[in-house]
């Protein structure tokens, strides 16, 4: 399992094409020759990232789920609904498909940021608002989330 570290401004180009930052590509190393998994977020306006790798592990997971409950179908059709295979080519830009880049409404300027082991990808602007939302909630996420007796930190 990778585990990405950093949050990253970059530009698209007309084309949909996303120069990867050399810090980033770097952390890709040991994954970048499998490829990659775009789709949409389940949460967010944003896309996200997969290693191949992490894909492969999450739809295992998928995979186990009894596929006569009308549910779990749907889930599964719409998680999987614009999910595309992409590489970075040669000069380390990942092409972003049009459809994509129509529902994150990605424009020029374009966040990359690691979310453990997948990036996800948004318009700076909604990435912007999002965080800045979220930041007087996020103590009380923190909380809920991390600090649970159940669940220990180690």
């Amino acid at each position: 399992m990778v585990n990405f570290i950093g949050t990253y401004e970059c530009k698209a180009d007309v084309k949909g094409r996303v120069m990867v930052p050399s810090a980033l590509k770097g952390q890709m190393a040991s994954v970048l020759n499998k490829g990659f998994v775009i789709k949409r977020s389940v949460f967010q306006p944003c896309l996200e990232l997969y290693p191949m790798e992490e894909w492969n592990l999450l739809m295992e997971k998928m995979n186990k789920k009894n596929r006569f409950k009308k549910k779990n179908n749907d889930f599964i059709r719409r998680f999987s609904a614009g999910v595309k295979i992409v590489e970075l080519d040669a000069t380390g830009r990942l092409l972003i498909p049009k459809n994509l880049i129509e529902i994150a409404n990605i424009t020029k300027e374009v966040v990359l940021s690691s979310a453990i082991n997948i990036i996800e990808i948004w318009d700076k602007d909604s990435y912007e608002k999002v965080i800045e939302e979220d930041a007087e909630n996020f103590a009380d996420l923190a909380e809920e989330v991390m600090g649970g007796e159940e669940d220990e930190l180690s």
